[in-house]
């Protein structure tokens, strides 16, 4: 896996979530503890509406710089919404989900770092 082009693309994927005033984005560092992917970027929308429109943005956002999905999983329901770019892996959740999964739990292990640390 390529870190410096999985930093671009989570760099790319914050920023397209913030446009969108995603709540809560967490950007863990996986490396150390799976194959799956580099990191998993999580953040959460308000409603089914706006849960839906950040993954639109995050989707166009890295198509636009040459970083198509691989699989999206949860669109329809909105309630967890996952982006597989295979060195990345979105979730979007609406509040409810994100409490009740918590994947930052689940993930601990994983080091939880700053979007700007990504130089």
């Amino acid at each position: 896996m390529d870190l410096t082009k999985s930093k671009e693309m989570v760099k790319l994927t914050v920023g397209a979530l913030e446009d969108k005033k995603a709540e809560d984005i967490k950007v863990i560092d996986i490396t150390e503890v799976s194959v799956l992917a580099d990191y998993f970027v999580i953040a959460s929308g308000t409603n089914r509406n706006q849960v839906q429109a950040l993954v639109d943005h995050v989707e166009e956002t890295l198509g636009r710089n040459g970083y198509q999905t691989r699989q999206v999983e949860g669109y329809q329901t909105a309630n967890w919404i996952l982006l597989d770019y295979g060195d990345i892996i979105v979730h979007v959740f609406d509040s409810e989900n994100r409490l009740f999964y918590d994947l930052e739990r689940i993930w601990r292990d994983g080091k939880l770092i700053d979007a700007d640390q990504l130089q």
